[in-house]
């Protein structure tokens, strides 16, 4: 864990949380959601970790810095499980200055 006591602080601040549910519940974000997933957004997580960042601001609970450190962790992980689409280049190719033949074909 990041740090315990009083020197530790939310990832995010708590208004951040409740935009991105605000954000995540509304009908343009949800249509784009399905579109490119498949399925409607998860938002009760960031509904959840609001609540605990209220509560961790309210009264220190460890349960909510706990609450808070894990789902923050889950995100990360969830963003690094996808591999990129193209494999990157370490340098260009070799015949990069020729011009492209646009009259040849397949």
């Amino acid at each position: 864990m990041a740090g315990t006591g009083s020197s530790w602080r939310p990832p995010r601040s708590c208004e951040d949380y409740w935009g991105e549910w605000k954000h995540c519940r509304g009908l343009r974000h949800a249509f784009h959601h399905y579109y490119a997933h498949g399925e409607l957004p998860e938002c009760g997580r960031w509904r959840e970790d609001y609540e605990a960042c209220r509560a961790w601001e309210r009264d220190r609970s460890p349960a909510a810095q706990e609450a808070l450190c894990k789902s923050e962790r889950a995100r990360v992980m969830e963003k690094q499980k996808y591999a990129p689409v193209w494999k990157l280049r370490k340098s260009p190719p070799s015949d990069w200055y020729l011009p492209l033949d646009h009259d040849k074909s397949n």
